[in-house]
């Protein structure tokens, strides 16, 4: 492939690539959570308004069903949904991924490989001066190990298979939506669209193609993907089909 050949590269912050609903599902998240991270919410639980802050990137809106989410929100995401396969509630440790942004001076912190490498040690330190209840949530993802603060394996299992560009930002990431199904969303390929790990086909245009032809072994010969594989992501994505 010549230079003239290559895609132009996607920008990582900018670019609407997803919706809400194709990220989330991306995630194996509940559309409802995700919007609560893109959009914050506002809601009143015993007379006292609580407000929730928008914890990942979003961009401007073209139409109601446009794209709003680029790259590094979704990374964002998939860390954030680290932390709450943990077992620890998200508004428990709003307040701490606040300082987190803040202590390590950088927009994105979610999705930069500082939170890899010192996001743990902050969260350590902010706990030993934080609420009780929000102390004890941080607690529960930062642990000391051989003298270092970590994040425990639950969740250090999911940043370590973080691939980081040389910008020190997340460029690729497995998506967790899928029971077996190795999906990547990779900024460098496929202008950051999810493509199958094995055979590397955009998902769009495997599901474009069942939709036209409905026959599993048809579309997976064509593409070079596992039968099991592109199952699991119709079970997911198209859930009646």
């Amino acid at each position: 492939m010549t230079v003239l050949d290559m895609p132009a590269a996607v920008d990582k912050f900018d670019a609407p690539l997803y919706t809400q609903s194709e990220a989330s599902r991306f995630l194996g998240l509940s559309e409802t959570t995700f919007r609560n991270w893109a959009r914050g919410y506002r809601v009143v639980r015993a007379g006292r308004e609580v407000v929730g802050i928008p914890v990942i990137t979003a961009v401007a809106k073209e139409g109601a069903r446009s794209p709003d989410i680029p790259f590094v929100g979704l990374a964002e995401g998939y860390a954030l949904a680290a932390i709450r396969r943990s077992g620890v509630p998200l508004q428990r440790i709003r307040p701490a991924l606040e300082v987190l942004a803040k202590e390590m001076g950088l927009p994105h912190a979610l999705a930069s490989d500082r939170l890899f490498t010192d996001g743990a040690e902050v969260l350590f330190d902010y706990a030993a001066t934080a609420d009780p209840s929000e102390s004890a949530a941080v607690r529960e993802l930062v642990v000391v190990r051989d003298g270092q603060r970590v994040f425990a394996d639950a969740v250090e299992s999911y940043l370590q298979r973080i691939v980081f560009g040389d910008d020190g930002f997340a460029q690729a990431l497995p998506l967790p939506g899928f029971s077996r199904a190795e999906v990547v969303a990779d900024v460098r390929r496929s202008f950051g669209q999810p493509i199958f790990s094995r055979g590397g086909a955009r998902l769009e245009d495997v599901l474009s193609l069942f939709r036209a032809e409905r026959d599993l072994s048809v579309v997976a010969e064509e593409f070079g993907i596992p039968r099991s594989d592109l199952e699991d992501v119709l079970a997911t994505l198209l859930p009646v089909h």
